[in-house]
């Protein structure tokens, strides 16, 4: 099983779309986020969202597809 940790980015977007994705701290791979924080690459949230991390995610509430994906994807009782 793969941990994951929360991060978001508030930064502003210019291209199209509604940018509810902005306002929200993000699910991503423990390992992936540990390496975009040392490195500045992009990581992928669960819900697609691409961006550099560098907000304090504690300070913005869970993206709602993130926390569905989440609970899909670890909490699904076994078959």
């Amino acid at each position: 099983m793969s941990d994951v940790i929360e991060d978001v980015d508030t930064s502003e977007k210019t291209s199209s779309g509604n940018g509810d994705h902005d306002v929200f701290a993000h699910y991503v791979n423990k390992v992936e986020m540990t390496k975009a924080l040392i490195e500045g690459t992009p990581v992928i949230a669960l819900c697609g969202k691409v961006w550099v991390p560098h907000r304090d995610p504690e300070k913005y509430p869970i993206c709602p597809t993130c926390k569905e994906l989440y609970s899909l994807l670890f909490n699904a009782p076994a078959d």
